[in-house]
């Protein structure tokens, strides 16, 4: 279902918060159909994330280190897409 989210297990270094919102982000967009939510629903929106961001953080302390790398870089670590976004 979200062929766009990147594995964030095994990275080096480990996945940072702001790797894991975006992913959480990715998936409750995903999962809503809905880019942007109305202005009614800006609040539950975000705290599903929230929400999908801490299991997120939880899993990967608990889940077994890989043996090797995930086979691709999380978007927010290709230099790219930090450009397109502005960021540092």
């Amino acid at each position: 279902m979200c062929r766009n989210i990147t594995e964030l297990r095994g990275l080096e270094p480990p996945a940072t918060g702001e790797e894991i919102e975006a992913a959480a982000r990715q998936y409750i967009r995903k999962v809503s159909g809905l880019q942007k939510p109305p202005a009614a629903a800006v609040v539950a929106y975000e705290q599903a994330i929230a929400a999908v961001a801490e299991a997120t953080t939880k899993l990967l302390e608990i889940v077994p280190p890989r043996r090797q790398p995930p086979p691709n870089l999380p978007p927010l670590r290709r230099p790219e897409v930090r450009a397109r976004l502005g960021l540092s």
